[in-house]
């Protein structure tokens, strides 16, 4: 099962090389995501409680990671949006902080990041 797994190289020298796991990236796009206010969770009901409660590689569901030409990422996640947010501004909000966080914690380049909504969150506190 673990020949299945995608990794993508952040590094190559004379040292050696890193690589990143596709799991890897999919969850730090995932957390990226339910920081944005206006996210309830990503589809499958995944919050940042949960999170924390369950592990973060349970994150790693709802995001799928592909490689696309040039060695750049596309993202593609499934969201679900509170109740009373603009999902326009809200879905740019979480593409800007998920490629931002990639970007920054890998070293790749993301060329997209698509998002499906799930859902609309209403909650009755």
């Amino acid at each position: 099962m673990a020949d299945d797994r995608k990794s993508f190289i952040i590094k190559e020298d004379a040292n050696g090389g890193v690589n990143i796991a596709d799991e890897v990236v999919a969850i730090i796009a995932g957390l990226a995501a339910t920081e944005v206010e206006g996210v309830a969770s990503l589809a499958g009901n995944l919050t940042n409680e949960v999170i924390s409660k369950a592990g973060a590689n349970k994150l790693a569901k709802g995001v799928k990671v592909l490689s696309v030409d040039d060695g750049k990422l596309a993202v593609r996640m499934s969201v679900n949006i509170s109740f009373g947010y603009e999902i326009p501004k809200i879905c740019q909000q979480i593409q800007e902080k998920v490629k931002s966080s990639i970007e920054n914690m890998t070293g790749l380049e993301v060329a997209s990041v698509d998002i499906k909504i799930a859902a609309v969150s209403v909650d009755n506190e």
